[in-house]
């Protein structure tokens, strides 16, 4: 039996059970699988540097380890697009903007994201400014 890492076990779960399926009268679209699993094992292996990352774009008293859940996973995901592949920063926030809004509705935290990824971004790609 294969043991898997975090890396391998969450595109896994993601592809075998939500890629494509009907849940509750959703359909989950099929998406590119291996950039799926490309961004997440980039996510997974350069966290420590993303979080760093991250951090900078936050203030003071607040480390991303008080930051929400989804929000952490959205910008590690965010900053390994940013890292690792030649997709245009604006494009990259704007695609995180999007699936920001779906997780919050409301408007609140899809401003902060917009802050967060725009700091992220320059920090990363100032050409791309």
């Amino acid at each position: 039996m294969q043991v898997m890492n975090r890396a391998q076990i969450y595109p896994h779960f993601f592809l075998e059970f939500r890629f494509g399926d009907n849940d509750q009268d959703l359909r989950f679209i099929d998406g590119n699988q291996e950039l799926f699993k490309n961004l997440v094992s980039n996510a997974v292996k350069f966290q420590a540097a993303i979080d760093q990352m991250t951090d900078r774009a936050l203030v003071e008293k607040w480390p991303i380890d008080r930051i929400d859940p989804t929000l952490r996973a959205l910008f590690r995901v965010a900053g390994a697009e940013m890292k690792g592949l030649d997709t245009p920063s604006k494009v990259i926030i704007s695609e995180y903007l999007t699936i920001s809004e779906a997780f919050y509705p409301d408007g609140k935290e899809t401003k902060f994201v917009n802050a967060i990824l725009d700091f992220m971004a320059r920090d990363t790609n100032p050409h791309d400014f």
